[in-house]
């Protein structure tokens, strides 16, 4: 049987953890994967008049897209000493939302996403872009792992301690999210009216003051 939990962590160790903007622009992908989705990408919304840009999709096993994540701000580089002060940037996920289903070949059973998948993925964006000071490859190897099953906890205890409600604009509806801060920057998620759930991740924009919106052209990103 295959799960949420299995396929998501699948989808996202697709997602190479990069180390500087340059390498982010090499490894985006064109925007023709997000061309397929079945379902509608969101992004901040037009108050936000910085730059855009497309980051990765994930799929499933059968090539359906099933999430990606949308860039505004600077580009970010993995966090350290020297650039942990200018950047500014908002990470916008959106994650398909459906019942459990059986899988495109009926051998297994793909289980409901939910706002804990969102939450899950914007976790994990957020620790690919997190480099702690004076820690080593190897080091942080083990850290990553550490916290990527930190962050897969937090994300199936949304009512927990660790979380707080934040109402923010989706389609200029306040919505209800569940936000989270660390010292590496912020993570949120909650779900729309339009058939997906959104997470987010950021640092040096503050969250409170973001909006969502669909977006109508997904091409104006590329």
């Amino acid at each position: 049987m295959e799960t949420t939990s299995q396929t998501t962590s699948r989808a996202v160790a697709q997602e190479p953890a990069v180390e500087s903007g340059q390498q982010l622009a090499s490894a985006r992908r064109t925007v023709d994967g997000y061309l397929l989705a079945p379902f509608p990408w969101y992004g901040l919304d037009e108050a936000f008049t910085g730059p855009r840009w497309l980051m990765q999709v994930g799929m499933a096993a059968d090539g359906t897209v099933e999430h990606g994540s949308t860039g505004h701000g600077d580009e970010p580089s993995v966090r350290n000493e020297a650039t942990e002060d200018r950047e500014k940037f908002a990470v916008v996920v959106t994650v398909a939302a459906h019942p459990s289903r059986r899988s495109a070949d009926g051998t297994g059973l793909l289980e409901a996403t939910s706002v804990s998948s969102a939450a899950w993925l914007a976790g994990v964006g957020l620790l690919s872009f997190t480099w702690p000071g004076q820690m080593d490859h190897t080091l942080r190897d083990d850290w990553l792992e550490q916290q990527t099953e930190t962050a897969w906890a937090l994300a199936d205890d949304l009512d927990g301690s660790d979380w707080s409600t934040l109402s923010l604009p989706v389609d200029g509806v306040p919505t209800p999210f569940h936000y989270r801060e660390s010292e590496f920057g912020w993570v949120l998620a909650g779900s729309t009216q339009e058939g997906v759930h959104v997470g987010a991740y950021g640092r040096g924009m503050s969250a409170y003051g973001l909006g969502f919106a669909m977006i109508k052209d997904i091409s104006a990103y590329a």
